[in-house]
């Protein structure tokens, strides 16, 4: 399989409003990102809000999402759990749903060892009949996995790229220093995707692509293509919106900006909460701004 390179969507999940899978929202969601050019999908991530969504809904999801996306781009499914037994079962049933790569982040809350991430990360992808992405979250997972268990991780044939995203700048030039060749190292916060691929990075794993997937992906693609004036113009004009999304916790404000957009209902499931009126609004100005048309909010 070719690396993993470009502007990759960690879409979010839409629900109906009585908190149910909306399956035609989330097709329609996942066409009209495929038509404005992303470079791949990345479902039941944290954005999608995987965690409360049973196993049968993720798998549903990741069906949904490779079935419409028909083989145009690749699907990249988000298989977590802080219980290596139950992390390796999701795996594998990704595997069967069809995708055809598999994102698995560091256990959250049990706090393991260096040690005790490469033991579960080698179980994952000893199980995993698709190539692995790693992905580094300390500030959801309360565990940062250090550069060192990053190439160690890599010397595995099926674990072929990391999500880094630590938000610390350092960190991922050392990941960069010390992958072996033909492992993609992907930003895991827009901000961080052109400074990252013009230290050699491969690309992002973007939330603000959910809203701008077209303007994501150009801005990767100059960047990758070394056209440096053109993505920092486009990043200077984006970045009020990329720090907009991040005002509450995420997906909640992505989700605001879609309903905005009238592209999903505005409904997340507990514990996470709609967008505050004064995000609502922020969000709606940012988006206008940018020349995107949103409806009035409640």
């Amino acid at each position: 399989m070719t690396i993993l390179r470009g502007c990759g969507t960690a879409i979010v999940t839409p629900f109906t409003d009585d908190g149910r899978l909306d399956e035609p929202a989330l097709s329609a969601f996942v066409t009209w990102q495929v038509e404005e050019g992303i470079d791949f999908l990345v479902p039941c991530g944290s954005t999608g809000e995987a965690q409360t969504l049973d196993d049968a809904e993720r798998t549903r999801v990741v069906h949904l999402t490779v079935q419409t996306a028909r083989g145009r781009v690749p699907v990249v499914a988000g298989a977590t759990h802080n219980d290596t037994r139950r992390a390796v079962e999701d795996t594998m049933r990704m595997c069967d749903a069809g995708a055809d790569y598999i994102l698995s982040a560091c256990p959250y809350y049990n706090k393991p060892t260096q040690g005790g991430l490469l033991r579960h990360f080698e179980a994952v992808a000893d199980a995993s009949s698709r190539p692995v992405v790693l992905y580094n979250v300390p500030g959801r997972s309360g565990v940062n996995m250090l550069p060192a268990t990053v190439a160690a991780l890599a010397r595995h044939e099926r674990i072929v790229a990391v999500k880094e995203a630590s938000g610390d700048m350092h960190q991922a030039l050392e990941v960069l220093r010390v992958r072996p060749a033909g492992f993609s190292v992907l930003a895991g916060d827009d901000w961080m995707a052109l400074p990252l691929i013009a230290s050699g990075g491969d690309g992002v794993i973007s939330v603000a692509s959910n809203e701008i997937p077209g303007r994501m992906a150009r801005l990767v693609r100059h960047a990758l293509a070394g056209e440096q004036a053109e993505a920092q113009h486009l990043l200077r004009e984006l970045l009020p919106l990329l720090d907009a999304n991040f005002i509450e916790s995420n997906p909640i404000p992505v989700k605001g900006a879609l309903a905005l957009m009238g592209r999903i209902r505005n409904v997340l499931r507990l514990p996470l909460v709609p967008a505050a009126p004064a995000t609502l609004e922020r969000l709606g100005a940012e988006l206008a701004r940018l020349g995107i048309s949103v409806r009035p909010h409640d």
